[in-house]
């Protein structure tokens, strides 16, 4: 909202001067509106000041200017008009006041040095450009000169000068050899701001004959040579030998030796100078000195600081740089060149000076008719400008006069002006160092509003967010803006809107009901005019999902996650960054709609990573930070200190523990003297440590190695240690493991594990091996052996005790007393065999033996147990003999019985009984026979059931594989199974053992039946064997079926039916496609209930069962609604009490007499069901005649 405030009348006349002031029209830059207002000139491209050229080129002097209407130009050259029509070789471009000099064509550019003006004239003013000063470039050739030899002494200082030609602009100085390469500078020569070659102090590499300075002319990109310079320096030795060679020995001379010099300063000389240097450009203040040895140059500033950021030391600190420099800058600045002589030093006193440069420059002025107005042209510099003012080119002071205008100084005043007010005021600020000339036009303009913001344009923001609607304008006076929000809308007030003097209306917080249509109206005396622009406010964009803090290792794999949600107008962007930077070029980097993944994580992927998502209106981001672990950097600089006799301190430096903290460190040792290239474990200390104290064997030389260790893993040993040696000394220990044991019946071998070389303690390892029979008053027997691990003591009695011990030593001494222990000589094989061998038969398969045992004497060495030989002499029931095979079973320590499991039932065995000790088995004792009692028998071999009729059927079977016994009879047992598979009455038959087939009359036809069959001895039944068949169905009936089935007639008939049907179906099939409608009673017969459909053929299955010991897949179930396939076995699934339940197992179990009989028999089945149920159960085949 536009606020005004009331003012008092005494003031009035200074408020209504500044708001005249402030409210000056700004033409804004639109270039339809440009086009079409009146424009005094305005200089829009002018050549510098100071215009050097190139002698070579044509001279283009440019001069570009807009204007309404388009500006005329005109220039003078020295102060005076430049007639361009009068010289053939100067030209103007079109629509341009750029002047174009000939000069390719013969013209000479020195003929056109001068001082030119551009002058852009129109109806409305005339605007000038800067005074163009024309030189052209000059690259003078150097002159003639004859040089010298330079011939110094060495040490003394020197300056080969240069003096270049003069040229214009000056040239760049540089100084090389006859093969074009640089000369080399240090602190002892350089190149000084004038050219000149500067030596501190001359070596004799410094003699050369082609010291040549180059001036590199740029303006022509010409380069001239000087002639080159000869230097010779000569040593104080060979400079004494050529004057001894030319004195006689009377003569007293001696050339003095190189001595060393103070500093003296070359450049500058005195001890003072002055400076000027111009506000905004570079100074630079120079100092170089002799001396030997080089000085060293410093600078201060007395009084102050060097000012920072802009202080730069050039030519080895000679040149002090300081860039843009201000009047703060002023002051005296000291070199100090010192060496270890002196020093020296000189004071500069720099004054900086300012060229005019402004302050407030002046601006153009658009005002209307009757308004007030300034302009205001204000600049500075040292010493201070003076100003001048211009009117279109002329000064102010005769220009035509316009009452309106009042000139107080650097101001112009213009008031109540009328459109004749319009012109170009220059305004001039000059001193001694320059000036500065700038054009402001006054425009006096009555034009009606206009808005220059398209119409009907759209503003898009987010919720929440500022909302500016523009409405550019100009008019003159300068028009009154108001909004409005919709058509009929009311004046928008209030502190919820913003309004801007450009006409913009900004709505700070806009929300989803600031949507709409908003109007703005410009108006001035002279008209009005409205525009109306659109706002729609959309959802702000989210990240829902944002990425998190992830830790991963090296080499595995991350995903970052990032969902957004947005308004959905806007079409956002998602772009991911690494640590504020595009990711790198790697195909690992697998960016997805809503994730970024990497692949094989390296440590140069740890960093931040950003999600950034953009649309046209807002965008957001956030970040997340990865982390890659990996086990740590190995530790290095390992340091051994405070060495000692049995320890030492060793320290480390970390290494980088790459993002997860070192829990411990493991220290490892090398003994570089007995086992080269091993490292062994020695201890381990906290990761937050890093020097332990180590406990050390004598006689070893250590070597030691640190492995970091962190939750990822084990880093890398570090590089090894350097190597420490301990003393010897007598050994800590002795060996372990000493045995005493007899490889032979007379000798006594004792071993024992050798102490590993750092247990040694010293050179020259030895054992002192000590035994004595036990229990015997005797000595003790000792002999001393070189480092080996065995000793045998040859002629002892056969397994008898000793005490035994084993001492180490080495060239310093023994190893404290040992430890004895106790051995036995060599065993021998047993003398006696158990005796009283007793045989308790359990049951047919199990049998218990019972020994007394031998006298431990004479066991004759340790006793291991008792082994029983057994075997199986024959079978009782078939008397005939095979191979024997002996059976074997060890019964550890002095154990006196044991049971013989497996035997086979009704057999006859023998067995005998030794006993072992280490040395092998001693005689067995006499056989001892037994037999085993009789047992139930294997299923019969085999059951085969052929011949089948109307009521019979044969029944042939093998005797048992393993009768176990006397067979005593069989038993066969069968029922019907009806066509639900339930079972009927259970028959049962005994059989005499010595028959082997059977045939069962008076049974049922078509009728199918379930077999069990077993033998029996005096002790039982054995398992069963299941069988089952079908009796055949009439055999006229048979005959019946199969006439039909091959009769001519039948063929044909089905043939018609097929026919029929296939015409049905494509009838039914057009009907369909021509959107018929089926009657209600088709439908009806298309739907029937399936409870009363009449049974097909192929609902029913029908033949005949087979043998289920024939085909495996009788034990499966069988498939609802199939047909009998070939082989005529019948499946059939979904029943409660299908054939599965009736099928043979084969699963193997111990009998009573623990026998395993599951081994011999045949398929195991249950036990066959008894019921009441009738076997005269209808037959599907009588089913199928009654259909027929």
């Amino acid at each position: 909202m536009m606020r005004k405030k009331s003012i008092s009348a005494s003031k009035a006349s200074l408020v209504l001067f500044l708001c005249q002031m402030i409210s000056a029209l700004e033409v804004p830059l639109d270039s339809k509106l440009l086009e079409e207002l009146s424009q005094p000139p305005t200089i829009t491209q002018q050549s510098p000041k100071d215009y050097i050229v190139d002698p070579r080129e044509n001279i283009v002097i440019q001069c570009e200017a807009k204007g309404k209407p388009p500006p005329s130009f005109s220039w003078t050259r020295n102060g005076t008009h430049f007639d361009i029509d009068k010289d053939a070789q100067v030209t103007m471009k079109p629509n341009s006041g750029t002047l174009v000099i000939n000069i390719m064509n013969g013209g000479k550019a020195e003929a056109y040095e001068g001082v030119y003006q551009c002058t852009a004239r129109n109806e409305r003013g005339a605007a000038i450009s800067n005074n163009i000063v024309i030189r052209p470039s000059r690259s003078p050739l150097w002159t003639k000169e004859k040089l010298e030899p330079n011939q110094v002494r060495e040490g003394d200082s020197l300056v080969l000068h240069c003096r270049p030609p003069v040229g214009l602009p000056p040239p760049i100085i540089f100084w090389m050899d006859n093969a074009f390469q640089r000369l080399p500078q240090s602190e002892r020569v350089s190149q000084g701001l004038n050219g000149d070659l500067y030596f501190s102090n001359v070596q004799p590499e410094d003699t050369r004959e082609d010291y040549i300075c180059y001036a590199r002319f740029n303006h022509t990109q010409t380069i001239q040579q000087k002639q080159p310079i000869s230097v010779k320096v000569f040593s104080m030795d060979s400079l004494n030998d050529t004057i001894a060679a030319n004195l006689s020995d009377t003569d007293i001379y001696g050339a003095k030796p190189v001595t060393e010099r103070q500093p003296v300063l070359l450049t500058p000389t005195g001890s003072t100078s002055t400076k000027v240097e111009l506000r905004g450009n570079v100074l630079l203040l120079e100092c170089i000195a002799a001396g030997l040895p080089t000085p060293v140059i410093r600078w201060i500033k007395e009084g102050g600081e060097l000012p920072a950021n802009r202080t730069f030391f050039e030519n080895f600190k000679k040149t002090l740089k300081i860039i843009d420099v201000s009047e703060a800058d002023s002051g005296n600045y000291k070199c100090i060149a010192r060496n270890i002589l002196g020093s020296a030093h000189h004071v500069i006193s720099v004054t900086v000076k300012a060229a005019p440069y402004w302050i407030t420059a002046p601006r153009n002025l658009v005002l209307s008719p009757g308004e007030d107005g300034t302009l205001i042209c204000r600049a500075n510099g040292n010493p201070k400008p003076n100003i001048s003012w211009l009117a279109n080119g002329v000064p102010i002071a005769i220009a035509p006069e316009d009452p309106s205008r009042k000139v107080d100084g650097d101001t112009i005043i213009f008031s109540h002006v009328q459109e004749r007010s319009s012109a170009v005021y220059q305004c001039n600020a000059s001193n001694e160092y320059g000036y500065l000339l700038a054009n402001a036009f006054v425009n006096v303009l009555a034009e009606p509003p206009r808005i220059l913001t398209s119409a009907n344009k759209l503003y898009q923001v987010i919720s929440d967010s500022p909302a500016l609607l523009d409405c550019a304008y100009f008019g003159s006076p300068k028009p009154e803006i108001e909004w409005f929000k919709g058509v009929k809308g009311s004046i928008l007030r209030g502190n919820e809107y913003i309004f801007h003097d450009n006409g913009t209306l900004e709505i700070p917080v806009a929300q989803k009901d600031s949507t709409g249509t908003y109007t703005c109206v410009a108006r001035n005396e002279l008209g009005k005019i409205q525009n109306e622009v659109q706002l729609e406010v959309k959802d702000p964009t989210m990240i829902i999902k944002q990425p998190e803090y992830k830790v991963v290792q090296r080499y595995g794999q991350v995903s970052f996650e990032c969902i957004i949600k947005h308004d959905s107008t806007l079409l956002p962007a998602v772009i991911w960054l690494k640590d504020n930077d595009e990711l790198p070029d790697d195909e690992r980097f697998l960016v997805g709609k809503d994730n970024l993944t990497i692949m094989n994580v390296t440590d140069r992927d740890d960093g931040t990573y950003t999600c950034i998502v953009n649309t046209t209106l807002d965008s957001v981001s956030a970040s997340a930070v990865l982390t890659v672990v990996a086990r740590p950097n190995p530790p290095f600089d390992l340091e051994l200190t405070g060495q000692l006799e049995r320890s030492v301190e060793l320290s480390w430096i970390p290494g980088d523990e790459n993002n997860s903290p070192i829990t411990n460190f493991v220290i490892e040792y090398e003994d570089g003297l007995h086992e080269p290239g091993v490292w062994h474990y020695q201890t381990e200390v906290p990761g937050t440590q890093t020097t332990v104290q180590l406990k050390l064997s004598p006689y070893v030389n250590y070597s030691f190695r640190v492995i970091a260790v962190n939750e990822i893993g084990r880093s890398q040993p570090s590089e090894p240690s350097e190597q420490y040696l301990t003393k010897s000394a007598n050994p800590d220990e002795n060996p372990s493991n000493v045995q005493g044991i007899g490889s032979e019946p007379d000798n006594l071998v004792i071993t024992w594990e050798s102490l590993k070389g750092f247990q040694s303690n010293g050179p020259g390892l030895q054992y002192k091996v000590s035994w004595r029979q036990k229990d015997v008053d005797d000595e003790w027997t000792s002999v001393i052996v070189a480092n080996v691990s065995k000793y045998i003591v040859s002629g002892t009695p056969t397994f008898v005790p000793y005490e035994i011990k084993v001492q180490a030593l080495n060239d310093l001494g023994y190893a404290p007393e040992p430890s004895e222990v106790i051995g036995h000589s060599g065993e021998d094989l047993p003398m006696v065999a158990p005796g009283n061998v007793q045989v308790h038969v359990v049951n047919s398969t199990l049998a218990k033996v019972h020994w007394d045992p031998v006298p431990l004497k004479t066991v004759r060495g340790h006793l291991q147990g008792y082994k029983v030989y057994y075997w199986k002499v024959q079978s009782l029931s078939r008397r005939s003999r095979r191979h024997v095979e002996k059976k074997i079973l060890t019964f550890r320590g002095n154990k006196t019985f044991g049971m013989l499991p497996g035997l086979e039932p009704y057999s006859s065995y023998k067995l005998n009984v030794r006993v072992v000790n280490g040395k092998g088995e001693g005689p067995a004792s006499p056989d001892k026979v037994f037999k085993t009692p009789e047992g139930v028998p294997s299923s019969p071999s085999f059951l085969k059931i052929t011949n089948p009729t109307l009521d019979s059927l044969t029944l042939e079977w093998g005797s048992p594989t393993h009768p176990n016994g006397v067979l005593t009879s069989y038993i066969l047992k069968f029922q019907p199974i009806n066509n639900t598979h339930e079972l009927g009455p259970l028959v049962e038959i005994r059989i005499p053992a010595n028959e082997s087939s059977l045939i069962l009359k008076n049974l049922n036809y078509s009728t199918r039946y379930k077999f069990y069959f077993n033998a029996q001895t005096s002790v039982g039944s054995g398992s069963q064997i299941t069988e089952e068949a079908v009796t055949i169905m009439d055999e006229a009936m048979a005959s019946r079926q199969v006439d039909i089935a091959t009769q001519g007639w039948f063929i044909g008939l089905m043939c018609a039916v097929a026919l029929l049907i296939l015409i049905l179906l494509i009838v039914c099939f057009i009907r369909r496609n021509k959107g018929g409608k089926y009657p209600v009673k088709e439908k009806e017969d298309a739907h029937a209930d399936p409870e009363i459909q009449p049974m097909k053929e192929d609902d029913g299955t029908f033949g005949e069962y087979r043998s289920l010991e024939s085909d495996a897949e009788d034990h499966k179930p069988l498939k609802k609604g199939s047909r009998t396939p070939s082989d005529r076995t019948v499946k059939k699934e979904d029943s409660d009490d299908s054939l599965v339940d009736y099928g043979e197992g084969v699963n193997g179990q111990f009998n009573e007499d623990g026998s395993f009989i599951g081994q011999y028999s045949g398929k195991k089945e249950k036990e066959p069901a008894e019921g009441n149920e009738s076997s005269e159960a209808p037959s599907p085949v009588n089913a199928m005649n009654s259909f027929v």
